[in-house]
């Protein structure tokens, strides 16, 4: 259900940016006085005209070759990158595909992602310029304009209630799609990383390799081992959903006495779920209106915050990929990293920009203070989460190391074991055979490979070579920015296009081929009686 949802959310916001785009681009459906501000020339030399602020290429507003905009850039990569890479909701989506899909579902998403500054804000500054400078001033107030309200405006103007209506609508798709995956993310850490955990868990003082069926080990010792079998080859459980199928009930009986209790402890949580989904939602509202009340700036808000959560990627990183890392130095990291950052960002402010402190909600975010603040959190972080996890473990051979593994992969749901979602990559060795890194690390190679080398070569991309090729122009021509402008509206028509066919054509395979899969299944079954019979 989340995935259609998404599809339709996101499939409706590409479309009403293309409707947007070829309206205002390549139709006459718009205001026959705000023409003449639409049009490239217009836009050209309105830009030609007006003077950009000190650190730009013949102080011209039409090039690339800005210092502002290099630093900014390279404090985007590193805020943005930390804020994708924390991110629960982003988690979520990738741990529920398996790894190939996941990786490349988000170097895809890395691309889509340009496309919507490219098309819609983009030309709409650039129309407001032309606005305003034949107009001899701004027409918004500074307020305004920080806060998000050029696009709005300008789309009012050109387009009438339309192109009002288009925007509203692309902007309310893309919040559910996007609101509806944090409100979920909230919901599920309070739920199974609090209440889980702390509150109400199902069995209390267990080891991190402990069954939660029965508390025994699930790896081999001098204690006891667990023998609960899998929900799957359990007959008492096939009974328990054939009841629960037949029934809205909540308070489901269960039989199953390896599996029904904590059948129904999950039930229980998907309840609280639900209701906490709602009371997330709800909660929102009064959150947004205290923000709309306190006429905070908007544009601070949003780098602002980048900034002080770039100190937490490298930690959340170590603690996934280095066996040696420990929660101390997971939160010392962050905390050290995140103090170094917001104190790095206010010592630039204070020295560099004029007014320094006084001037907080401007100061703060400019180039240099943002830049310093995810500097030095990241290597404040890093060094710290290095330095005391060092200190602080306590793995001294190859047998800790394996036993940190085994720690991993009892992170499981005993009613649907990651192991059943991965039956199809682990068949190729022989059953019962223990996963071990090694073997993980044979299966996923493909996925791997996929994430490393593709990363870095966005990477290298992004940060060489797309920087390179557009500073090698100096200030733009006519026609070097009629490219330039056609360039980003021909991404946004083939990312739609990909938007609204691609993830259909999938689910679609994904059926056929689990069709047939069945089918084959059916048909080897009803061949083994025959079998049997010709061998008597």
């Amino acid at each position: 259900t989340t995935f259609y949802i998404s599809y339709f959310n996101t499939a409706i916001t590409f479309v009403g940016l293309i409707a947007i785009v070829v309206s205002i681009a390549y139709t006459d459906n718009i205001n026959e006085s705000m023409s003449k501000y639409v049009s490239i020339d217009a836009m050209y030399d309105a830009m030609s005209c007006i003077k950009s602020t000190e650190g730009n290429y013949e102080d011209s507003l039409l090039t690339f070759r800005t210092r502002s905009g290099a630093i900014y850039g390279l404090s985007l990569f590193f805020m943005a990158t930390s804020l994708s890479f924390i991110d629960q909701a982003n988690w979520q989506s990738r741990i529920a595909a398996k790894p190939v899909q996941g990786v490349i579902g988000f170097f895809i998403a890395a691309i889509m992602f340009f496309c919507l500054p490219a098309t819609i804000a983009l030309p709409a500054t650039l129309t407001y310029a032309s606005m305003a400078y034949e107009n001899g001033t701004h027409l918004l107030s500074q307020n305004e304009i920080v806060n998000g309200f050029i696009t709005p405006f300008v789309l009012e103007k050109i387009m009438g209630s339309t192109g009002a209506y288009l925007l509203i609508t692309s902007i309310t798709m893309a919040l559910m799609s996007t609101g509806s995956g944090e409100v979920m993310a909230v919901s599920s850490i309070v739920v199974y990383d609090i209440y889980k955990v702390y509150i109400n868990p199902f069995r209390r003082l267990l080891t991190p390799t402990s069954c939660i069926l029965c508390g025994l080990q699930k790896v081999g010792g001098k204690h006891e081992v667990c023998s609960c079998p899998t929900s799957a080859e359990c007959i008492d459980c096939s009974k328990d959903l054939k009841r629960k199928s037949k029934t809205r009930d909540f308070a489901v009986q269960y039989t199953c006495p390896v599996h029904g209790d904590y059948r129904h402890y999950e039930d229980l949580l998907m309840h609280h779920k639900s209701w906490c989904i709602v009371w997330v939602t709800i909660s929102v509202i009064p959150y947004a209106l205290v923000v709309y009340a306190s006429n905070i700036n908007l544009t601070w808000v949003i780098f602002f915050m980048q900034g002080t959560i770039s100190p937490f990627a490298i930690p959340l990183l170590l603690a996934i990929i280095w066996s040696r890392c420990t929660s101390p130095g997971v939160i010392t990291g962050c905390v050290v990293g995140l103090i170094g950052c917001i104190a790095a960002n206010f010592v630039v402010t204070e020295v560099v920009y004029e007014g320094g402190l006084s001037n907080f909600f401007i100061n703060t975010i400019q180039d240099y203070s943002l830049l310093a603040g995810c500097v030095a959190g990241i290597s404040l972080s890093s060094v710290c989460t290095i330095v005391t996890s060092l200190l602080t473990n306590k793995i001294k051979t190859e047998e800790d190391v394996a036993h940190e593994w085994d720690k991993t992969i009892s992170i499981n749901n005993p009613l649907n074991p990651w192991q059943r979602l991965y039956e199809e990559e682990l068949a190729q060795f022989p059953p019962g055979t223990k996963p071990t890194a090694a073997i993980m690390g044979q299966i996923f190679r493909s996925a791997r490979n996929v994430a490393v080398y593709g990363g870095l070569s966005f990477v290298f991309l992004f940060l060489v070579v797309v920087p390179a090729v557009v500073l090698s122009f100096g200030v733009l021509t006519r026609e070097q920015f009629s490219s330039y402008l056609t360039f980003s509206y021909v991404i946004c028509f083939l990312a739609a296009v990909f938007v609204v066919i691609a993830p259909p054509t999938e689910e679609m395979y994904q059926i056929v081929k689990t069709w047939k899969s069945s089918r084959n299944t059916e048909i080897q079954k009803e061949k083994v009686p025959k079998t049997e019979l010709s061998r008597l």
